[in-house]
């Protein structure tokens, strides 16, 4: 079975592009890291000839991309006031995002330009045709992890669908997401790469400006796992405000270890949940230590919301965001995501079900997690999330 070569890789989309910027000193000794991982992981033929067409994708998106930006005045776009929505996976931020992405005033990343960055949309007279590629990609994912719409019933919305901001990412090769990979058989889908925050949201920043760029003005509204990262994020962003919403951390284990494996079973198949469940959970403590013990969670320009109350009034909550922000919440803003609200209700595609005793099932005892959390909840007034 032929091996993936790295350096072949990256010549060959030089060839085919023409291009050869990779705008940034240590992305092949990166990428050849990732490539060694892919190596690693047991494929048949078909599955290592999708895996090297997934890197043909994301190395020619590359290169093309930083080439827009010598082709156009990108670098001078301002990202004026951002807002981003953010917390633990499965604590309401897609939801607050959507709703956030109706707002006539606003713009949110879409996963057709996210998936396809190159030209910049305001380039582009008609029809873009990166829509109708990222449906099709989407009819795909979805026929293939068709359990992942029953936990993220956003998936239905294909190419327009919203991204969240880590996918920007995805040729940047520190982090392996099931929408750049869902082709390739692979479970690992985020593992040890290097990682370097500050250059990841100089890329992100720059995907914003390339989308902003000759197009309608309108303010970002986005979505992100940013909690771990403030001081990269506010260095990128200081004038951006970030609502947080904070969840029972042993409900966000569990409902994380069913998402996953839910979408792991349509890639690779069966999944051990043990496993999953403990890698949720450790993942799940670390994040909250690092959120009891960063004093950036106090700067004045996070606004901290209980996932209860969130679920309870998501407009009265998004209003308060929008107060904080200073951004203006109207009639438009409001008739918009009640609209929103009555047109897609979360079941759409059938119930997701998930409970703690997936936790239980991995050895854990619910109460004992509950102690270890109870400061935590006692700072954010989270309170203990029952499930039946």
């Amino acid at each position: 079975m032929a091996r993936l070569d790295a350096q072949q890789l990256l010549e060959n989309a030089m060839a085919e592009t023409g291009l050869s910027d990779w705008a940034d000193d240590s992305f092949q000794e990166r990428f050849t890291l990732a490539v060694a991982h892919i190596q690693s992981i047991p494929m048949d033929e078909p599955g290592r000839q999708a895996a090297a067409e997934n890197i043909r994708w994301l190395l020619t998106d590359r290169l093309r991309f930083f080439d827009d930006r010598n082709r156009f005045p990108l670098a001078a776009e301002v990202i004026e006031r951002p807002m981003f929505a953010s917390g633990e996976p499965r604590s309401g931020t897609t939801l607050m995002h959507a709703l956030m992405s109706v707002d006539p005033d606003a713009r949110a990343l879409r996963f057709a330009e996210v998936m396809h960055p190159s030209p910049p949309p305001g380039t582009i007279e008609g029809a873009d045709a990166r829509y109708l590629l990222a449906d099709a990609e989407w009819r795909e994912i979805n026929a293939k992890m068709a359990k992942w719409l029953h936990c993220h019933p956003y998936n239905d919305m294909l190419g327009n669908g919203l991204p969240e901001d880590e996918r920007t990412w995805a040729f940047d090769f520190r982090v392996m997401t099931p929408t750049a990979w869902w082709r390739v058989p692979m479970q690992n889908l985020a593992m040890g790469l290097p990682t370097d925050a500050p250059a990841q949201y100089r890329i992100h920043k720059a995907m914003l400006q390339a989308f902003q760029y000759r197009r309608q003005p309108k303010y970002w509204v986005l979505k992100g796992f940013h909690t771990t990262r403030l001081k990269a994020f506010f260095d990128t962003y200081p004038d951006a405000t970030l609502v947080w919403l904070h969840r029972d951390p042993v409900m966000v284990a569990a409902s994380s270890t069913m998402m996953m494996a839910d979408i792991m079973e349509g890639i690779v198949g069966q999944i051990d949940l043990v496993k999953e469940a403990q890698a949720h959970l450790e993942r799940v403590r670390w994040s909250i230590g690092h959120t009891m013990s960063d004093p950036l969670v106090n700067d004045p320009r996070i606004h901290h919301v209980r996932y209860t109350d969130f679920v309870a009034d998501p407009i009265g909550t998004l209003r308060g965001y929008y107060g904080f922000a200073k951004r203006e919440f109207g009639a438009r803003q409001e008739q918009a995501m009640r609209a929103y609200l009555a047109d897609n209700r979360g079941d759409r595609h059938g119930k997701f079900h998930y409970s703690t005793q997936v936790l239980v099932d991995a050895g854990y005892a619910i109460g004992d997690l509950n102690d270890e959390f109870a400061p935590f909840r006692e700072r954010f007034g989270v309170p203990v999330e029952v499930r039946g």
